[in-house]
């Protein structure tokens, strides 16, 4: 009897804490859990990424990022293929297989741009800087925090839109209403589609004090089909 008042004051609490917390207010329980020291603005380090796909062997990329030098560097290998693109400010660099001035079928060919370049530091900084990218100018934090159910679980949801020049797309964040660590996110191009994609984080990689997702497991909205997963390391992975 005694656990069972217990769990009701608790679900109680929570279902209320619901109904009055705010966007803003979720958003910055957020960051406290994944930046609790406030590192991000200032974050210089390296990131090990694997990426497994259904089809393919896995893709092994060492990315740098320097937010206040405003570089951004990755390294990708995927069999016998390596690709590297840098970006300094607006100066961008290219290479594959070490040559730094491929032609212009190698770069069609393996997608080789400085707007591919441009286009990985923003995927990146973006997808290991939430929820703290959040804060970034352009984004509308919708205030009301809904509570729902997804894949079993109870989470606080906190909506994000953007203004015309920086995004199209609607995404939906799912904290722990506990702990309030990021456990989904999902994003719509036209959500009366049901398209786009969910992912699903599980683990945690401590990076300059930053608590980032260990996995992230990436599905189509519509049905559910597994894309694949990015696994996240400290340390180059043989």
């Amino acid at each position: 009897m005694k656990n069972i008042i217990i769990f009701l004051l608790f679900f109680t609490s929570v279902i209320s804490f619901s109904q009055e917390i705010t966007g803003d207010e979720l958003l910055e329980k957020a960051i406290e859990f994944h930046d609790p020291n406030g590192h991000w603005q200032t974050f210089e380090g390296e990131l090990f990424v694997t990426m497994e796909t259904p089809k393919n062997t896995p893709r092994k990329s060492r990315i740098r990022i320097n937010l206040p030098e405003q570089y951004f560097f990755v390294k990708a290998v995927r069999d016998t293929i390596i690709t590297e693109f840098a970006v300094h400010k607006e100066d961008c660099s290219i290479a594959i297989n070490g040559n730094t001035n491929p032609s212009e079928e190698l770069k069609k060919k393996h997608n080789l741009s400085c707007k591919r370049a441009k286009f990985m530091k923003n995927y990146y900084t973006y997808l290991y800087g939430l929820p703290m990218k959040l804060k970034d100018e352009g984004t509308i934090i919708h205030q009301k925090v809904e509570k729902k159910t997804f894949k079993g679980k109870a989470y606080f949801v906190l909506k994000a839109t953007y203004n015309q020049q920086v995004g199209k797309n609607t995404w939906y964040f799912y904290f722990d209403p506990k702990t309030f660590a990021m456990e989904v996110y999902q994003f719509f191009k036209d959500e009366t589609k049901k398209d786009g994609e969910y992912i699903l984080l599980s683990g945690l990689e401590t990076i300059n004090t930053i608590k980032m997702p260990k996995n992230r497991a990436w599905y189509f909205n519509k049905d559910n089909v597994y894309l694949g997963t990015d696994i996240l390391s400290k340390n180059a992975q043989n």
